[in-house]
């Protein structure tokens, strides 16, 4: 209700009401009212309420009377009139109102914004629930006959078999970046179906010690205890004596047997005396048939592929032409194939497209396979029976990867360098690809995998993993 202010004015000067007849007195037709005081008229005026309960039942032409008029000792006295005058409300200034509206939007955003983000947990947690609440009400896998194949059980001696070491492990093209670092090398690789691990050895003495430097080499661990001796026992056990078994040589995975282990040794010391003790220290694998090897005419394959690389003398490896069962890891950079796409195939003016630097990529050393390699050797020299991998270093052949994007010409070098790989009958591996933003490096992956690399070169291996490599069956992953 709107504020008011009262104004008091006062009425015209009356003639004084006449003195009763005493006839009228009488009989009763008037009686004298008492006087009221003045403060009391204030106080009635001030008061609002006072005034529309007297004004209700006040006479027309008189104030605070009744219908008639009354007497006092005051023949004379002035009448007032009280009037109410609302007084207008300021109205807000526009600063004013547009300052309460930005107040009343944030108020409602700091209420919405949590109900809404609340919300949609709900609904993600009921979908969840909605697609694997089954798991919590259905009994597990595990629990079911939980003694089954222990003595004296159901199934005594028929729960396992003798090649469970690798049992529902699905092997995927993804090479264990120097393995050696794992909590567990080799087996954690081969844990997560890992077709490939790296071994970092230094010839010391007389024996072989794997480590990222000399300062962390220790006397246990060798070349021997940590790949060599294990691969022998995994695959003894994945081809045992029995009256079942066949003359193949099974490789290391029970899921896929045919598929090989690619064990890449990364020579650090001097090329030619490490190259010559690697090669002793193989013996155990070769003499039981389990390393792929090149026959003088085709390449046979094992359940171990050694590849080498670092200071690995090329041609210490390809010197013998009947039998050799270390391949090379070859320079990618080398292997650059142009596109066979032409301005002329596309029939298009060079001076009105920028198509014409579609071939200007010079291959570079980009850190690979150059250190064992003589300086004349032609890329002709890298095929499928002298090498394996066909690597290099993804940050100085390709470049950094700015706002998270290749540019065409990084896609332009990957696309050719992985079309020569594939003409040679080799599998390009890049290394030192983005590890951070895990967005980043996990769309370099796809990138990589669609564009038809060979092998995935991967130290967060977990990762990797999740991944869906099996569409690569029946392309590239042999």
């Amino acid at each position: 209700m709107a504020p008011s202010v009262l104004e008091i004015t006062p009425l015209p000067e009356q003639t004084p009401p006449r003195e009763p007849s005493p006839a009228e007195v009488e009989d009763g037709y008037y009686q004298p009212i008492p006087s009221r005081r003045w403060y009391s008229l204030i106080l009635d005026i001030l008061d609002p309420m006072t005034l529309r309960q007297r004004s209700s039942h006040a006479h027309p032409h008189h104030i605070f009377t009744d219908e008639r008029p009354r007497t006092s000792l005051s023949a004379k006295k002035e009448q007032y009139v009280v009037t109410e005058t609302p007084i207008p409300e300021p109205g807000p200034t526009p600063t004013l109102e547009k300052r309460h509206r930005v107040i009343a939007v944030i108020r409602l955003a700091c209420i919405l914004v949590p109900v809404t983000v609340l919300c949609l947990f709900g609904i993600l947690h009921i979908v969840s629930f909605a697609l694997n609440g089954h798991a919590l009400l259905l009994q597990d896998d595990l629990d079911f006959l939980p003694d089954w194949g222990h003595p004296g059980k159901i199934g005594a001696g028929l729960a396992h078999y003798p090649t469970d070491a690798t049992r529902d492990v699905m092997p995927i093209p993804v090479h264990s970046h120097n393995d050696y670092w794992r909590r567990i090398p080799l087996y954690e690789a081969l844990h997560y179906g890992c077709t490939g691990v790296e071994a970092d050895v230094w010839h010391v003495g007389d024996d072989l010690f794997v480590g990222h430097s000399t300062s962390a080499l220790t006397p246990n661990r060798t070349f021997r205890s940590l790949y060599v001796d294990p691969l022998i026992a995994l695959l003894d056990k994945q081809n045992p004596l029995t009256a079942f078994a066949d003359t193949k040589n099974h490789g290391v995975f029970d899921e896929e047997p045919d598929q090989t282990l690619v064990l890449l040794v990364d020579l650090k010391t001097d090329g030619p005396t490490t190259f010559q003790k690697v090669q002793e220290q193989l013996e155990g694998l070769r003499s039981k048939g389990y390393l792929t090897y090149f026959n003088g005419t085709h390449t046979v394959p094992g359940a171990i592929t050694v590849v080498g690389t670092g200071n690995t003398p090329f041609d210490l490896l390809t010197a013998n032409t009947t039998y050799r069962d270390i391949f090379y890891d070859a320079p990618l950079g080398m292997l650059y194939e142009p596109s066979p796409i032409t301005l002329t195939d596309l029939n298009v003016d060079p001076s009105l497209s920028n198509l014409a630097e579609i071939d200007d990529y010079h291959p570079s050393s980009a850190g690979q396979g150059k250190t064992g390699l003589p300086a004349d050797t032609p890329a002709s020299a890298f095929n499928a029976t002298t090498s394996y991998y066909a690597s290099l270093n993804f940050k100085r052949s390709v470049g950094r990867v700015w706002r998270g994007k290749l540019s065409e010409r990084q896609m332009k070098i990957i696309r050719g360098q992985i079309r020569g790989a594939k003409k040679a009958g080799l599998k390009a591996r890049y290394w030192n690809t983005p590890k951070w933003p895990v967005s980043l490096r996990n769309h370099i992956w796809h990138i990589l995998v669609e564009e038809g690399v060979g092998m995935l070169n991967a130290d967060d291996l977990e990762g990797a993993a999740i991944e869906d490599w099996r569409r690569w069956k029946h392309e590239w992953y042999v």
